[in-house]
């Protein structure tokens, strides 16, 4: 995250895209290192801990190069260089610095900064949960200002845009573009708890019903019926690098169903898992996003919500155990009920931040300490 938020942020708020892996004609010359090169910019010292713990040597790990790698464990190089750990890491960090700072005056690699709305759907979805787990300010405005961005430059009304750059967005988006954008707005929803993300990611999802459901046998076609034509409309189920858009596109769909109790998000949803099952069965190595989709059809999902400012106790609490099989809504209050049924009649307990636990909008007793959410989640 440190490094897509220093190398691939573009001023305005958009992710690039890709950075070469060759700089000067060279693969890997920018990240790579000798032993005598660590020792023109470090005290011997410093430079023989430094090599040892990344694995740098004479040999080379990389066409005769070294690609830093952590080969040995803080304990392991504390104890051959007879130090303290805390002295080694506080080492560590600033040589790191150090090498770093020589680095950047290395030719960079070239960097590809087109803008595309899937690729960033999918990059504002990890900032933003990163955000809360990390308890990072900085990680949530990056995210929050990426999906301003995707929505004010990449979206006119009812058509979404695929590729950016250099103020000019264009291209018809394409099934993945749509379902990328919407999960990554759900999850800024989780962590914001701002409405207009919510209204917006199922502004998308009603969108790719229209423009890219089969009315015939079924499935999220790759292009939408308004695009240019085509001899034949095909269909991406398979997840490679990154993940089809009809498996996003059924996460995303569940869990809009959970938080609106929408039965038609809910039965498209399960059509497209019904249509690939035994492609699944067959080549489950070709299907990661969607067997994480199908275990939160078949899981014990959980719907929290909790009224409250952000950052109370409740949600750090929260977001401290990984609980794949949930949905979060979080309010200040419960003033946008008449959007958002899972919110109807709760309010904060005594005025304290408090929280429901809730299966299929049958919800346990409101809490209001981290205990009680404790027990109540069992954790």
């Amino acid at each position: 995250l440190e490094y897509v938020k220093r190398e691939m942020l573009d001023e305005e708020g958009g992710f690039y895209s890709t950075q070469d892996a060759d700089s000067e004609g060279v693969e890997g010359k920018f990240f790579v290192w000798k032993p005598l090169e660590i020792k023109e910019i470090l005290d011997e010292e410093d430079a023989r801990i430094f090599n040892f713990y990344n694995d740098i040597s004479e040999s080379g790990n990389f066409e005769g190069s070294n690609i830093l790698t952590i080969k040995h464990s803080v304990a392991e190089t504390a104890e051959a260089f007879n130090i303290s750990e805390d002295r080694l890491i506080d080492l560590l960090a600033k040589c790191r610095q150090k090498v770093f700072k020589e680095r950047e005056k290395r030719v960079k690699p070239f960097r590809d900064e087109k803008v595309l709305t899937s690729w960033n759907g999918l990059m504002l979805a990890a900032f933003a949960e990163a955000s809360a787990i990390l308890a990072s300010d900085d990680y949530f405005r990056i995210a929050k200002r990426n999906a301003d961005f995707l929505l004010e430059n990449l979206k006119e009304t009812e058509e979404l845009f695929r590729t950016w750059k250099d103020g000019n967005a264009k291209l018809k988006a394409y099934l993945e573009d749509y379902a990328n954008l919407a999960d990554g707005l759900f999850e800024l929803f989780q962590v914001s708890g701002e409405i207009k993300h919510l209204r917006e990611s199922k502004r998308l999802a009603d969108e790719m019903i229209s423009k890219f459901w089969d009315e015939k046998y079924g499935g999220f076609f790759f292009t939408s019926n308004d695009h240019d034509d085509l001899v034949v409309r095909t269909k991406d189920f398979y997840d490679n690098a990154i993940p089809a858009g009809n498996s996003t596109t059924v996460d995303v769909l569940l869990k809009l169903a959970k938080v609106f109790g929408n039965g038609n998000y809910h039965q498209l949803a399960v059509e497209v898992l019904s249509l690939i099952s035994s492609e699944i069965r067959r080549y489950p190595g070709a299907f990661g996003r969607v067997l994480s989709a199908l275990e939160f059809y078949h899981g014990e999902t959980k719907e929290i919500v909790i009224i409250g400012e952000k950052g109370n106790a409740l949600e750090t609490e929260l977001w401290s155990e990984y609980i794949p099989n949930k949905i979060l809504v979080r309010a200040n209050n419960s003033s946008e009920s008449n959007f958002i049924p899972v919110l109807e009649a709760k309010q904060k307990i005594n005025g304290k931040a408090t929280a429901y636990i809730c299966e299929n909008f049958t919800c346990q007793a409101p809490v209001t300490k981290t205990k009680d959410l404790k027990r109540q989640l069992n954790f």
